[in-house]
């Protein structure tokens, strides 16, 4: 979860001379930045560098990073949903579709690699919001106020991921991982009635092309078994959930990923283990795709990734 980034020093110094956004705009940076942790840790997949909001410009969305996304001209109406436009696969984050295509040619045989978009809704979140904020009170009222807007919006959100997703797929990713960061914000009969239709359709859309899916759900609970009943292969979710129960309820019938807090790795490689070891002793190892249960933190100690790959592994130490 995020593997490249701002824990590494090699990062870092990019970071000096390019900004976030032309690291993840142009391919060959993206590129190096996906690959930089493959150098370090004997890792068992590699994530393409992007950022879930790359498709946004195919809609003629400007928007910035504070250093989270900031979007110029918030959604705010039906009749700025409607002149929306429908872009062409080509036209949808062509540098992320380079970006893989870059990546897979210089992965070692037996390294998967991954990419991934946001969900519908919690990109909705940010058009609609206009940036991040706590519960998202704007989105929440105009689901509540505009009910057919934002139906036509998720509709269209969930139509530009599917043919995203299935590039990526063409493009030489192993998988794809839907991220719903905001599903939380619904209970779980508004989850039902807004959400779950348009996930069902781009997961079905991503499924029929051949593509292996990925579903992560993060800080929702009250929706994890929902999610767990939707077309996908893997089910992830974040470090709150006890994933043990979830891989008893939904097992054999996907694959669970996660779920590590990743604070753990900021205390050092001790507890990275020893996280490590906890988890590993109560999941059943088939069927179980070890990972943080969200993104690891900046100030994480590369001791600890080493210690938690080298865990994983079986290796000693």
């Amino acid at each position: 979860m995020r593997q490249a980034g701002r824990y590494l020093p090699e990062y870092r110094a990019l970071r000096k001379r390019h900004g976030f956004k032309e690291l993840a705009g142009e391919p060959e940076l993206a590129a190096e930045v996906t690959l930089q942790p493959l150098r370090r840790f004997p890792l068992d997949a590699a994530i393409v560098f992007a950022d879930i909001m790359s498709p946004v410009p195919a809609l003629g969305i400007d928007f910035d990073f504070e250093p989270g996304p900031v979007v110029a001209e918030p959604i705010r109406s039906a009749a700025a949903v409607a002149e929306l436009p429908e872009p062409e696969p080509g036209e949808v984050a062509p540098e992320v579709i380079a970006a893989l295509g870059h990546v897979r040619g210089a992965l070692p045989a037996g390294t998967a690699l991954i990419g991934f978009c946001g969900a519908p809704w919690t990109l909705a979140a940010y058009l609609v919001e206009g940036r991040g904020v706590k519960d998202f009170p704007t989105l929440r009222a105009f689901a509540a106020s505009q009910p057919a807007a934002l139906d036509d919006l998720l509709g269209r959100l969930s139509r530009l991921m599917a043919g995203y997703l299935v590039r990526q797929g063409e493009a030489g990713a192993d998988a794809v991982q839907v991220f719903d960061s905001w599903a939380g914000l619904l209970s779980r009969s508004d989850w039902e009635r807004l959400i779950r239709p348009h996930l069902q359709s781009m997961l079905e859309t991503v499924g029929a092309a051949g593509v292996k899916r990925i579903l992560f759900v993060q800080n929702a609970p009250h929706l994890v078994d929902g999610y767990a009943e939707l077309p996908a292969e893997v089910l992830a979710v974040d470090w709150r959930m006890d994933l043990a129960a979830l891989q008893r309820r939904h097992g054999p019938r996907r694959a669970v990923q996660g779920n590590i807090d990743p604070a753990v790795l900021t205390a050092g490689p001790a507890a990275a283990r020893a996280a490590a070891g906890e988890l590993l002793g109560r999941v059943d190892r088939v069927g179980h795709i070890v990972n943080l249960g969200h993104g690891i933190l900046p100030g994480t100690p590369l001791e600890s990734v080493e210690a938690l790959v080298a865990a994983v592994h079986g290796e000693p130490g």
